[in-house]
């Protein structure tokens, strides 16, 4: 955008939303010199890469989300000196950045709720290194995580986390919330790959946190902080992940019981015998009714509850641990499946596609995603089930359950006409009553999707104040102005 494209700006201070216009080209603009300046300084740091077009700012004004907040301007850096430069800007003026990767978020992180500037990380999206010999890579945070691992597949290697979202999500939003997905059972989540961040610190100065070693004992860990945080801290413009070899076979055994209590409870034997699943997911009957509407002819029961155990492994082991998960679940379960190779292929795109997918039930509902991501220790897991279940009853409010229950993790998704004020009354309530009962059993408001704004109120109740306050001087020592995603993880 050009200064000469803009007819109008109606401005306030940097820190609020800017007006902004856009009306014929070449006509003379009527613009406070305070504000000028900040617009000629991010066209001189980035060009055409800066954009004020209402349009465009509609389009950064949240994630996946119902938060929601205006840009006053968008940019699109192309590498680490340009953000530097963007967010020394910020420092200087005291404007809130939010940054933003693909914004398939469910929290509000990336929206921008008190204006300032979104910075689209997107475009820095090149994979920088791949190094077989110390198995690990060096991306750009703009990279998808599904072209890393077609990128890592020829080498025999692949990025273990594993989200929904793999074809659409960025790692530089997986490292700013710490995302795990269906294989962090057993691999782990982002936190565990990350051996080096390159970061933006909030005055423009750039640091790396670690570096190639597998180990370091050095100093604290600059880089657990960073990732999880949210963009609060620092903006992470590099990274160096641990990678890990392909398992020689998969597995999948599927399990279908009476009910989702009982899958719970199934689940828990397995792991007190001492197997760890690759994978361990619950799609509740509601679930499995919209999949199969999706597609009639899909591999799944037609009802029940159903455990999707993946084992993976060498050919020997993957096969002895399906036959002891099928032995261990056979007494509780209403039948049972061993699937492998291309069979389980549809089976997972399926999995994938349940977020989505819910419309089909009934195409006047849509689904809202709040209290759609608690988790718990795994042995109060039928416990979790159980009070969801009596929540949503209660208030009359449809809901699938399914998710990562092998760690934990149950994704709640609640459906309701939009336009019926009634049922956005109820909905808000089912969610809070469901945040806390996951508390009360011991667990979390977020397993995997983040605090952003949506859940920053339980914050002190999950944290105590105590923890909380120490986060918030963490906050305060790395970002003393407050200008990296303000209004965010209760901070």
């Amino acid at each position: 955008m050009h200064l000469s494209s803009i007819q109008h700006l109606k401005l306030r201070p940097a820190s609020r939303n800017l007006y902004i216009d856009l009306l014929q080209p070449k006509v003379p603009i009527i613009i406070s010199s305070s504000m000028k300046k900040i617009l000629e300084d991010l066209l001189e740091i980035a060009g055409d890469r800066v954009s004020a077009s209402l349009a465009e700012r509609y389009c950064y004004s949240c994630d996946a989300s119902q938060i929601v907040g205006l840009p006053d301007f968008v940019v699109r850096p192309k590498n680490t000196s340009q953000v530097s430069q963007l967010i020394r800007l910020c420092s200087e003026r005291q404007i809130p950045v939010t940054a933003r990767g693909a914004g398939t978020g469910l929290a509000g992180g990336a929206s921008p709720v008190l204006g300032g500037i979104v910075l689209d990380m997107s475009g820095m999206n090149r994979i920088l290194e791949v190094d077989i010999e110390n198995q690990q890579v060096i991306v750009e945070p703009g990279v998808v995580h599904e072209k890393l691992n077609l990128e890592l597949l020829p080498y025999g290697f692949f990025f273990p986390p594993d989200p929904g979202s793999s074809a659409m999500c960025t790692i530089g939003g997986m490292l700013s919330y710490n995302s795990s997905g269906m294989r962090s059972v057993k691999y782990g989540t982002v936190r565990s790959y990350v051996l080096d961040l390159e970061v933006v610190l909030s005055d423009g100065r750039v640091i790396n946190t670690g570096s190639k070693v597998l180990k370091s004992a050095a100093g604290y860990d600059l880089t657990r902080i960073f990732v999880g945080s949210e963009g609060t801290l620092g903006i992470i413009t590099r990274a160096g992940l641990k990678i890990a070899p392909l398992p020689r076979t998969r597995k999948l055994v599927l399990a279908c019981f009476e009910e989702a209590e009982i899958a719970g409870h199934a689940v828990i034997k397995v792991f007190s015998n001492g197997i760890t699943p690759s994978a361990c997911e619950i799609l509740d009957r509601t679930t499995l009714q919209v999949l199969k509407l999706c597609d009639p002819d899909l591999a799944l029961p037609d009802n029940g509850d159903v455990i999707l155990f993946e084992v993976d492994g060498s050919v020997c082991s993957t096969e002895e641990m399906a036959s002891q998960i099928s032995e261990i679940c056979r007494p509780m379960a209403k039948s049972l499946k061993v699937a492998s190779g291309p069979e389980m292929a549809p089976i997972w795109a399926a999995r994938r596609l349940v977020g989505a997918a819910i419309s089909q039930l009934d195409p006047n509902k849509t689904r809202i995603y709040i209290g759609e991501d608690v988790g718990v220790p795994i042995k109060q897991i039928p416990a979790l089930i159980r009070k969801v279940q009596q929540i949503t009853t209660s208030l009359d409010i449809p809901a699938m359950k399914y998710g990562h229950i092998g760690d934990g993790n149950l994704h709640v998704a609640l459906f309701i006409n939009v336009e019926d004020k009634d049922q956005w009354d109820r909905l808000r309530i089912a969610a809070d009553r469901i945040h806390r009962a996951a508390l009360s059993l011991g667990g979390t408001v977020s397993s995997e999707h983040g605090i952003g704004l949506s859940r920053a109120e339980y914050m002190p109740e999950q944290l105590g104040i105590e923890a909380l306050q120490v986060m918030r001087s963490i906050k305060k020592a790395l970002d003393p102005k407050g200008i990296l995603n303000p209004g965010k993880m209760g901070l």
